[in-house]
């Protein structure tokens, strides 16, 4: 089984493409408020994206140009870690940085909250706690697809380790019957040597 960067780099780049499409809708509703196609796009977008942009906005502060520079500049990163054939590492660990940072938007915009009186159950600690996820078929979707992407990362990296794991076998045996071949060598060689004297 060979890698498929592609496949690496597809759900990524899902995430990426909803970042920026967040943003561009958000810039569309400034130019046409009125337009409810475009309230329902950014609507559908801001559960995976708004967190993260107006934490961007509140401490780098809001441009579009930047927030285009910081998409570009993950996409191209995420693409590097996909391709490299160096290290299995970097791919592994994109996917499931994407993973966790679909998890973590759809909790914080589901206001996600502790409180005494609407508590669902009891922390260990005694402490009620509540947490409300917004487990919509989109978000489901999206977790669904990051998780395939995972497990796909999890088999390449496995794949890859036994293919090395055998190689290195098969150079090892190969060495150690280059290493018996040779003295055998020096024996013939001695013995046709005393046979002429």
């Amino acid at each position: 089984m060979t890698r498929k960067p592609l496949l690496l780099f597809a759900f990524p780049a899902l995430i990426l493409l909803i970042l920026a499409g967040e943003r561009a809708a958000t810039f569309l509703l400034g130019t046409y408020p009125a337009s409810p196609v475009i309230w329902r796009i950014w609507l559908e977008l801001r559960p995976l994206s708004t967190m993260f942009w107006q934490q961007v906005d509140l401490y780098l502060g809001g441009s579009m140009v930047l927030d285009a520079a910081i998409v570009t500049a993950a996409s191209i990163i995420c693409w590097m870690a996909c391709r490299t054939r160096k290290s299995a590492a970097l791919f592994f660990l994109t996917n499931h940085v994407a993973l966790l940072f679909v998890g973590l938007m759809i909790a914080s915009s589901s206001h996600s909250e502790t409180a005494s009186t609407i508590a669902a159950f009891t922390a260990p600690s005694g402490h009620p706690f509540s947490l409300i996820l917004d487990f919509t078929w989109q978000n489901s979707l999206v977790l669904l697809l990051g998780t395939a992407a995972c497990a796909y990362c999890h088999v390449a990296f496995l794949v890859e380790a036994r293919q090395r794991s055998q190689a290195l076998a098969i150079r090892g045996i190969s060495s150690s019957g280059h290493s018996h071949r040779a003295p055998d060598r020096h024996c013939q060689q001695g013995d046709g040597s005393s046979e002429s004297s």
